[in-house]
C-alpha cells in the first residue's frame, strides 16, 4: 500500500518525491533519474491540491455523498 502522500511537507526540497520511498535528496535508491522529483507545492504553490484531478480532498471539507436526499 502506499505511503499518505502529505500536503504541505515541512521541507520539500530535501525529498525526492519520484516514488513511495521518499527518498533524502542526496541519496536516490530508486534509480528515478539523477534529478529529484519535485514535490507539486514546490511547483504549484501550496495550495496545488485544490485544483487538477489528484483526488485529493482539501482538509476540514466534509465528503459529499453520492445519494444525497434533497
Amino acid at each position: 500500500m502506499a505511503k499518505k502522500f502529505p500536503l504541505h511537507p515541512p521541507h520539500p526540497e530535501r525529498i525526492c518525491w519520484g516514488c513511495d520511498r521518499y527518498c533524502p535528496a542526496g541519496a536516490l535508491d530508486c534509480g528515478n533519474g539523477s534529478d529529484r522529483t519535485m514535490h507539486p507545492a514546490e511547483m504549484l504553490g501550496d495550495d496545488w491540491y485544490l485544483f487538477g484531478d489528484w483526488g485529493i480532498e482539501a482538509p476540514g471539507e466534509p465528503k459529499k455523498a453520492e445519494d444525497e436526499a434533497l
